[in-house]
């Protein structure tokens, strides 16, 4: 009777060790709260990004056209050269030769000024989408101290998420944070189709134009949140 006495006390105790184990794991989960967001779905319904990406477009096409002008004014020098050519002197020729030069140099120089990496464009997209990528970071720290999460995922912008449940998105309380009512701003048809001409700053060309020399024309657009 006695003889089997400490294999059971080992078998209970090995139970004991379990339990406790377990119990540790499912506090350390349920203190590890998570919880996901889609910024993209956020920005959407904010009226201020929708007034800013409006602003944007309407300015990205006023300045597109400015350098499609340029260099179609350009285009029309340098056929009017070639063929009043024969009848030009060597002076003349030189002449004209250094204009079209010095039109197409001002003209790339402002290609450059308006939408280089830290041009014109880039800097007001700055200065209009910033506030608003600021205000919901504001609300994320917030409703992550609130409710003690310890990530917020981001589920747009091609993120890694495969699924995710609807009850663990907060995208609506980010808005009702920000005295937002979710679907009370939906980008108008003017608004979908400047996104489609605006691809997160990419290179674009004026639809309907073939001059190999108007290229490298970045729209203003992109949703990325970050704080800095």
């Amino acid at each position: 009777m006695f003889k089997f006495a400490p294999a059971i006390a080992r078998h209970q105790m090995k139970r004991v060790y379990f339990i406790i184990l377990l119990a540790f794991f499912a506090a350390n989960s349920y203190a590890q709260r998570y919880c996901y967001v889609d910024t993209k779905y956020i920005l959407e319904n904010m009226p201020d990004y929708a007034a800013a990406q409006k602003e944007l477009n309407q300015l990205s096409e006023k300045w597109q056209n400015e350098i499609v002008t340029r260099y179609e004014a350009i285009d029309n020098m340098r056929k009017a050269y070639h063929a009043e050519r024969v009848l030009l002197t060597v002076d003349m020729k030189r002449q004209r030769e250094e204009e079209i030069a010095q039109a197409e140099k001002e003209a790339k120089e402002l290609q450059k000024k308006r939408f280089s990496l830290n041009g014109d464009l880039f800097k007001k997209r700055e200065e209009l989408i910033k506030p608003v990528q600021d205000e919901i970071f504001k609300a994320l720290v917030e409703l992550a101290e609130s409710g003690n999460y310890m990530v917020i995922f981001d589920k747009s912008n091609d993120s890694s998420i495969i699924f995710a449940s609807p009850k663990y998105d907060k995208s609506d309380r980010i808005l009702k944070k920000l005295g937002i009512k979710p679907g009370q701003s939906k980008p108008s048809d003017d608004d979908e189709k400047g996104k489609d001409n605006q691809q997160n700053d990419s290179p674009g060309t004026k639809p309907g134009n073939t001059n190999s020399k108007q290229n490298s024309m970045p729209r203003s657009g992109g949703t990325d949140l970050k704080k800095g």
